[in-house]
């Protein structure tokens, strides 16, 4: 391991042991917004099978998914790597402690925090031109919005890359994501999220995000991963599948 990748794992292990050095509150608020570490590992180790260069990932907070994207980058060992994040309320919201721990941890050399909403964000890097190999999504969780990530990452992820989602178990998330696998034709990987946390029936909201991860498990997949399609054409106007949940 050289010592850029150990710098990001030690801040990562102690991310893991200690906590972030603020939290909104309540106590756990931490392990309830925070992707556990489980679902990073796997996260990581699907990025560097993906040998991505370049990752769009929407939403910051306490930083532990984007410590992995960036261990990922730092393993790929890519020429130019590239880590975009997106997170508007980073700095009100979270004192800036997400991003404290990728300075931290070394990777603001490869890490850009834009602290405007997605919705604006998305349609600038596009115009831009960045082309991206994966993204990572877990902003706001509203339907409305979800949708309109998706839209935008669907043309700055390259054709074959990869989104994967957090929460994917909320209905709202999980409906937007459906209609881009009716109707256009993204892919479910399965294997990705197989061994990683599952989400317990049954719950509360916040009981149903700090369900562990791990074999042995049941309940609904916390993360999902789809693959673009090669083909980006657009649908005919009047192909069109229903895309709700009893469709």
């Amino acid at each position: 391991m050289n010592e850029a990748g150990a710098r990001v794992r030690d801040t990562r292990r102690r991310l893991r042991a200690d906590g972030p050095g603020w939290t909104r509150g309540p106590e756990l608020d931490f392990e309830a917004v925070t992707l556990p570490e489980w679902d990073c590992d796997l996260l990581r180790d699907l990025l560097i099978a993906e040998r991505v260069e370049t990752v769009v990932e929407v939403g910051l907070a306490y930083g532990g998914s984007a410590l992995a994207i960036g261990e990922a980058l730092l393993a790929v060992g890519g020429t130019r790597p590239r880590h975009v994040v997106i997170d508007p309320y980073q700095s009100e919201g979270f004192h800036d402690t997400g991003w404290k721990l990728l300075v931290e941890a070394g990777l603001d050399r490869i890490a850009e925090l834009i602290r405007e909403p997605s919705s604006i964000a998305l349609p600038r890097l596009l115009a831009g031109g960045t082309v991206a190999d994966a993204a990572f999504v877990d902003g706001s969780h509203r339907f409305h919005e979800v949708f309109v990530d998706l839209y935008f990452l669907r043309r700055i992820v390259k054709p074959g890359g990869l989104i994967v989602l957090d929460d994917d178990w909320a209905p709202s998330v999980r409906t937007a994501v459906r209609y881009y696998e009716r109707n256009l034709g993204w892919t479910v990987i399965p294997a990705a999220f197989a061994r990683g946390t599952r989400i317990a029936e049954g719950v509360r909201t916040a009981e149903r995000m700090r369900v562990s991860g791990g074999t042995g498990v049941t309940g609904e997949p916390r993360c999902r991963a789809v693959r673009l399609p090669t083909d980006l054409r657009e649908p005919a106007f009047d192909d069109f599948h229903p895309f709700g949940e009893d469709a």
